[in-house]
């Protein structure tokens, strides 16, 4: 799209496995992020959700591919050439604790950004780490250690950290997953609030779909390396088009025992990323698969208005509207 602050086109990354092998971790994606719109990655371990964001962040060397950020193709850019830019890209990590460091208070990590960065007068970051620190409900916690914080507190320093340096994309690796349940809903609520009132845009990686429908506007669905579907949040929630994102989100635990609950099931085993399939990944497991879908990779077409669809069965409009998406998390 026009103007997208986030243009990624046709992104390959391989890791070679000895001398003439290679796990095909991502092959071939391309997606775009607007400024102030949250878009999720999701999918299950191993589907290279994690490696995208690792390519955006240029913390690894796409194998191929380009990579826009404002217009600007950074993927071959040097990391001199990227410094101007790295304080409008940040990341908020997995695990809060270990992405933090222990020997430091939390007021100093939220202001080592900004040395960095030095976008700020240093008299001014003083009081600019109390800011932020008071948006993330932490004002009263400036001077403890990593250690004296709850999980959720000290994702909450991640967080501040990583909004400190005019910060306009973040890429959010399962920023939840490692969170007691009864954290996670303030983190995510926090994270809407702030996108909200800072314009921020989110990469959220996630296999948590609850999550997913409650912060991200936009989801792209990936497996084995590749995006098969993407749409507007809602639309993929209520009528997912493609097979594995039919099974993908019938296989979402629902709280309430009384609430009916359709399966999707794939059968089979996942492809090895080493020695991908020629035709559909997958073709082996898919119940509506036929000769064609194991001949060549489908196209990834635009099915409907901002809708996009990796499979032949879906842009003949031959499958029945699904069911097993439409659900209230």
């Amino acid at each position: 799209m026009a103007g997208a602050l986030l243009d990624v086109h046709d992104l390959v990354k391989y890791f070679p496995m000895g001398r003439s092998q290679f796990v095909k971790a991502v092959n071939k994606i391309s997606f775009e992020v607007q400024r102030a719109e949250a878009l999720a990655l999701v999918g299950e371990s191993g589907s290279g959700k994690t490696t995208v964001g690792r390519c955006v962040l240029k913390l690894i060397a796409p194998t191929s591919g380009r990579i826009l950020f404002d217009d600007r193709d950074i993927t071959t850019m040097s990391q001199g050439a990227f410094r101007p830019l790295r304080p409008r890209i940040q990341m908020v990590f997995q695990d809060p604790y270990d992405s933090l460091d222990p020997r430091m208070r939390v007021g100093e990590i939220v202001r080592e950004p900004m040395k960095l960065a030095k976008q700020l007068a240093p008299s001014l970051q003083q009081a600019r780490v109390v800011e932020l620190l008071d948006m993330v409900g932490l004002a009263s916690s400036v001077g403890k250690y990593p250690h004296q914080l709850s999980g959720g507190e000290q994702q909450r320093v991640g967080i501040a950290r990583a909004i400190a340096t005019q910060t306009e994309l973040v890429v959010l690796d399962e920023p939840t997953s490692a969170l007691d349940v009864s954290v996670r809903g303030e983190i995510l609520d926090l994270l809407t609030r702030l996108q909200q009132q800072l314009g921020l845009a989110y990469i959220f990686i996630s296999h948590d779909l609850t999550a997913v429908r409650r912060v991200c506007q936009r989801v792209a669905i990936m497996y084995l390396g590749r995006i098969i579907e993407t749409g507007a949040t809602e639309q993929i929630f209520e009528h997912p088009l493609h097979p594995y994102s039919r099974a993908l989100l019938s296989s979402v635990l629902y709280p309430d025992p009384t609430q009916e609950q359709s399966r999707f099931l794939l059968h089979g085993e996942i492809p090895s990323p080493i020695n991908l399939p020629k035709g559909c990944h997958l073709y082996a497991r898919c119940p509506w698969a036929r000769e064609q879908c194991q001949q060549a990779y489908p196209p990834y077409e635009e099915v409907q208005p901002g809708r996009y669809v990796s499979c032949y069965r879906v842009k003949e409009e031959v499958i029945e509207p699904a069911t097993s998406g439409a659900r209230t998390l």
